[in-house]
């Protein structure tokens, strides 16, 4: 048999080095053809700020809600640059062009930019304003800066304007220069908007307008606008899919003491959701006459904004005569407190999606370990994966592309493969998988690397120091009210004990059947700890610290965790995590000296967790996966 056997890696290795050959001259011919688009673009634009007398023209990763992941309609910066990462900002003048973006997505920028005039542009952190430096600094007295004001965030626009006015330098924000140059630029998405009900929703959206009204009234307000598309799917109990992978829905919300108007698309609410927000006191209105709407408020009225949450453009739109207190969006608060008939559905939801993995990853690993099977390759994951998900109850959707990375690929962090640049998964080394579902019961986000053939030593030291940080934050006690910032150099401790860091945050804050990313709570060092990140009971956070090696590894283990009361002292109440996430953490790449007697108890508990509640939802080989990776280590 063993001659058949070298026959067919004969073969295989021989059809991949032909569609290898054949995969180069269609990525040169398509390179050619995309940057000669990207080029003339770029003249447009150039073309277009001329005529407007403009010396610099900002393009933000934005909508006219700061959504993190936009509509097609928004995605100008993508279009303009070609870099399709979730954060970044665009500037071109008439002699430069350039990306402003963090370490999460350095790799990726430096390879979809490559072969243009667009330089990448690295930054500390997300919310770092060093474009805005940069254009204080490169423009001179008496030029102009010009920014579409509807999908420029309030907070930012001020530090702008203050920037340029110190240098003399002119802001325009009534200027949206896209409509011009992009001919082909799609529509609004108009998918309808559906209820979330019970038992799903756990809350009626009666208690939650009272709530609502509730915070106003305490710092005094009649009016409450809000642009934030997951703040109005939570008030409203309503879901969309007007983003990929989240669903929501494109609305913008005024809240009035007796009533409210929500402004959304016309013919997206179906008239029996119509009916019932009526009997709420919730009326519709066009999407377009939000900011009229602010504009025709009465003097003497006052108006609850967040600055973080609105753009400037509607801020401009409230009427001179309105009082107007800042302050952040009671709904954000509200929806990062899962109640506990939240959590119970949570707990469910991950049952459901640590069976469907137990399911993929029995599948998986017998294609990685068979030698005569056809290539396996990175985009071949996220269908599997996918399709795993989608036999489970209440699936959704996935909750964010799968990111399915192979030695280097898993380097880059927020890597997305494409079929005609995907790597093949054989040989030796580390493979890399986030993923998430949504479910009408909870949003999941887990990340696991598994080997394939034979890992290195350097990988499995790799490996441990992650899953080191791993348990050192789980297992973690502190104060009800830390700012969630702080926490983040406990999980960063064992890897910058050998000399090694991460360039992306530790925890992000999760919603329920909505954002996968979401806030206040963010566990980051580039993130100030302000008052409002203070950890509370009921928030959910990934932990999700990482190494990686571009050009050769890249590893990261996360897990979802519950804040919980665990204790009350005479120095106050003490909050810890459950971790939610239920799925082995591989044990074969662990180099166990590195590991502690108290992190192998962790471990081995974890492991006997998730056996308990996994092995009841799963049979056969899915069974015998979870039993064997779950054994005692």
């Amino acid at each position: 048999m063993s001659w058949r056997n070298n026959a067919t890696r004969q073969t295989s290795a021989l059809r991949r080095i032909i569609r290898g050959l054949d995969n180069n001259l269609n990525d040169q011919a398509m390179s050619t053809e995309f940057e000669r688009a990207r080029a003339a673009r770029l003249a447009s634009l150039r073309s277009a700020m001329a005529r407007a007398g403009i010396d610099a023209y900002v393009l933000p990763s934005s909508d006219p809600h700061l959504s993190e992941y936009l509509p097609g309609h928004w995605k100008g910066r993508e279009w303009l640059s070609g870099f399709t990462g979730s954060v970044g900002t665009f500037i071109a003048t008439a002699g430069f062009a350039g990306v402003w973006t963090d370490g999460r997505y350095f790799t990726q920028a430096e390879t979809e930019l490559a072969g243009s005039e667009i330089a990448l542009m690295k930054i500390p952190g997300a919310a770092s304003q060093m474009h805005i430096d940069w254009l204080a600094a490169n423009l001179s007295p008496g030029q102009s800066v010009a920014v579409d004001a509807r999908v420029l965030g309030l907070a930012g626009a001020r530090m702008l304007q203050d920037a340029l006015a110190a240098r003399r330098i002119t802001l325009r924000l009534d200027v949206d220069l896209l409509d011009e140059v992009w001919q082909e630029r799609p529509a609004l998405p108009g998918d309808a908007v559906y209820e979330h009900v019970a038992p799903y929703a756990t809350v009626s959206r009666h208690d939650k307008l009272a709530a609502t009204r509730a915070a106003m009234e305490h710092v005094g307000a009649g009016f409450h606008f809000i642009s934030t598309l997951d703040d109005i799917a939570y008030l409203f109990n309503l879901r969309g899919a007007d983003v990929s992978f989240n669903p929501v829905f494109l609305a913008h919300a005024l809240i009035g003491r007796a009533d409210a108007t929500l402004f959304v698309g016309e013919g997206k609410v179906p008239p029996e959701v119509r009916e019932r927000l009526e009997a709420d006191g919730v009326h519709l209105a066009p999407y377009a006459n939000a900011a009229t709407a602010l504009s025709a408020l009465p003097d003497g009225a006052t108006l609850l904004l967040d600055p973080r949450r609105v753009t400037a453009g509607m801020r401009a739109a409230v009427a001179q005569g309105v009082n107007v207190v800042e302050a952040i969006n009671p709904t954000t608060f509200a929806k990062s407190r899962k109640g506990e008939a939240e959590a119970v559905n949570v707990r469910a939801a991950m049952e459901q999606d640590g069976a469907a993995l137990c399911e993929f990853f029995a599948m998986l690993e017998p294609l990685l370990q068979d030698a005569a099977r056809a290539p396996l390759d990175e985009v071949a994951i996220d269908t599997y994966i996918t399709a795993a998900r989608a036999r489970r109850p209440h699936f959704v959707s996935p909750s964010f592309s799968t990111i399915a990375g192979f030695n280097a690929n898993g380097a880059i962090m927020h890597y997305r493969a494409a079929q005609e640049s995907c790597a093949v998964i054989e040989g030796d080394g580390l493979l890399l998988i986030d993923s998430g579902g949504q479910y009408l019961g909870g949003t999941t986000d887990i990340t696991r690397v598994i080997p394939v053939g034979a890992p290195s030593s350097a990988q499995k030291r790799d490996y441990t120091l992650v899953l080191k940080g791993l348990i050192n934050l789980s297992s973690t006690r502190f104060p009800r009210g830390t700012r969630a910032p702080m926490l983040d150099a406990i999980a960063r401790a064992p890897i910058w004990a050998a000399g090694i860091d991460y360039g992306h945050g530790t925890g992000h804050g999760v919603g329920y059947f909505l954002n996968v990313h979401e806030g206040p709570q963010t566990i980051s060092p580039s993130v100030p700890p302000d008052p409002h990140t203070a950890m509370e009971p009921g928030m959910i956070t990934s932990i999700e610290p990482g190494i990686y090696r571009p050009g050769r590894w890249g590893i990261r283990i996360e897990n979802l965790v519950l804040n919980q009361l665990v204790d009350t002292t005479e120095f106050g109440e003490y909050l810890g995590f459950e971790t939610l996430t239920l799925c082995p953490i591989d044990t074969r790449p662990i180099e166990r000296a590195l590991l502690r007697e108290d992190e192998l108890a962790w471990l081995n508990a974890y492991h006997a967790m998730v056996r308990a509640r996994l092995e009841p939802l799963v049979s056969g080989a899915a069974r015998d996966w979870l039993l064997q990776r779950t054994e005692v280590f």
